[in-house]
């Protein structure tokens, strides 16, 4: 969408204290640990940008706050799997051998949009070391949040998404769908009988980088929008508006418990 169609669609400039007020009218509190995933176009015109969203999100919360965004860098993993586009395979060992190694510091997102990979640079911010699925964080509890992230499960329960869980974080979808809502990721590492799938990264091993083969659950978002839809009955999620965009508000516990259920009875394994 370009910045001619963002301007026509929007009622009136979306503001750092404009949307701090809606983030607040919203349910968002001091001191909330806040896992965002974030659309800046659907926000609609914003003055200043992403940068204006990060100032906003961080006075919602206030300096007893923290906020939590996705940072995943979705090209450090197997080139043998990359589509739209794929390399030729003639390319493969040298991207084994000569892709740079995960660096939490220099790696950007991939996918994640322009508010979250602002924040991973943002002065405070601390990211986990998944060399693809890692989490920024900034606040009161970003060093507990981010400080281990296991390479396998990336997911589960020793993740930063297992310690929002247990710090009964909530989740803000700022103009983002539930296909987005990476907590009920932690769902999927609950059910018997999850696929898993060998995966591959570059890294650090001690001071050499290499490159390393692991193996974790096979990942599947594309019935989150479903459970969403459920889950939006239950009473347990605050729907408004920031900006042009349509936003909801619910506890990341509550979340993953709903996930979990729906998963238990809609999807089916072999568990042989």
């Amino acid at each position: 969408m370009s910045e001619k169609e963002i301007i026509e669609r929007t009622r009136q400039p979306n503001t750092v204290s404009s949307m701090t007020r809606q983030l607040g009218q919203l349910g968002v509190r001091q001191g909330d640990t806040l896992l965002v995933h974030s659309s800046l176009s659907r926000l609609g015109w914003v003055c200043g940008g992403p940068q204006a969203v990060i100032q906003a999100l961080l006075m919602a919360v206030g300096e007893e706050g923290t906020i939590v965004m996705p940072a995943q860098s979705g090209h450090w993993n197997d080139p043998a799997g990359w589509r739209n586009p794929g390399v030729p395979a003639e390319w493969l060992e040298t991207i084994y051998r000569e892709m740079p190694a995960f660096d939490p510091a220099l790696t950007p997102t991939s996918g994640m949009g322009q508010i979250a990979e602002l924040f991973r640079t943002w002065p405070g911010t601390l990211r986990s070391s998944h060399p693809q699925v890692s989490f920024a964080a900034n606040g009161k509890h970003a060093a507990d949040i981010v400080s281990e992230h296991p390479l396998t499960p990336q997911f589960g329960a020793d993740s930063p998404l297992g310690r929002l869980y247990e710090l009964e974080a909530k989740v803000l979808l700022l103009g983002a769908g539930y296909d987005s809502c990476t907590c009920m990721h932690l769902a999927e590492t609950k059910i018997p009988g999850m696929p898993r799938k060998r995966k591959g990264t570059a890294m650090m091993a001690g001071k050499e980088r290499e490159w390393r083969w692991f193996e974790d659950f096979e990942y599947d978002a594309d019935d989150f929008d479903q459970i969403g839809l459920l889950f939006d009955r239950s009473g347990r999620v605050a729907s408004g508006r920031i900006g042009e965009a349509e936003c909801k508000l619910f506890g990341a516990r509550e979340a993953v418990d709903a996930a979990e259920k729906w998963l238990r009875a809609n999807r089916r394994y072999d568990r042989g």
